[in-house]
């Protein structure tokens, strides 16, 4: 993959080749920004000393993770639960997957099969499974038969919704019209 994220370059280039920080940045990737999310996992590994596996997180004493996602700047508003969040998902790649992200794809027969995986994933609903979908697809070059299906919308070509489709400023400016468009429809529906 090839991340260019409005984040700092060192950023960037961990997203490009860790498959655990993209994950981590995905399952930071609610109430707070994106930018934010997608740069937690280079503070985190900063904080550690180095990049982390699935497995050592996986692994980590909880009081001790949690300190690390609480210090100032937390690595997200909400450190407690997130750190919860982020271990378990480490849990399910080290149990599940041998603390090998990329089993998650690797040698997946379809979409739909890869949608299940992600699915499966602690704090990945429906819509955070299909925008991973999505973001492997377009970014990652992760495109089993039927990988757009089980992205849903977030798999149209020449869409522009979430961080699968963030390529350049251009893309990003496109992206934020749409999600302002989104929470806009969504306030008028409530009033």
């Amino acid at each position: 993959m090839t991340f260019s994220l409005p984040i700092p370059a060192e950023a960037n280039a961990l997203l490009d080749r860790d498959p655990l920080a993209v994950l981590l940045g995905l399952v930071l990737d609610q109430q707070i920004t994106m930018e934010k999310a997608f740069t937690s996992p280079l503070v985190l590994a900063q904080r550690l000393g180095h990049e982390p596996t699935a497995t050592e997180l996986a692994d980590f004493d909880p009081e001790a993770l949690l300190e690390i996602f609480a210090t100032p700047p937390a690595l997200h508003r909400f450190p407690k639960a997130m750190a919860t969040r982020v271990q378990e998902v480490c849990r399910v790649i080290a149990d599940q997957y041998d603390g090998d992200v990329a089993a998650l794809w690797r040698d997946v027969p379809t979409g739909a099969e890869l949608y299940r995986r992600i699915f499966a994933l602690p704090g990945f609903g429906k819509q955070k499974a299909q925008i991973y979908v999505a973001l492997l697809g377009k970014q990652a070059g992760v495109a089993p038969a039927g990988w757009r299906e089980a992205a849903g919308g977030y798999g149209e070509a020449g869409a522009y919704r979430s961080v699968a489709d963030i390529v350049d400023d251009e893309s990003l400016a496109k992206v934020r019209e749409y999600k302002k468009a989104v929470k806009a429809a969504a306030k008028a529906a409530k009033a």
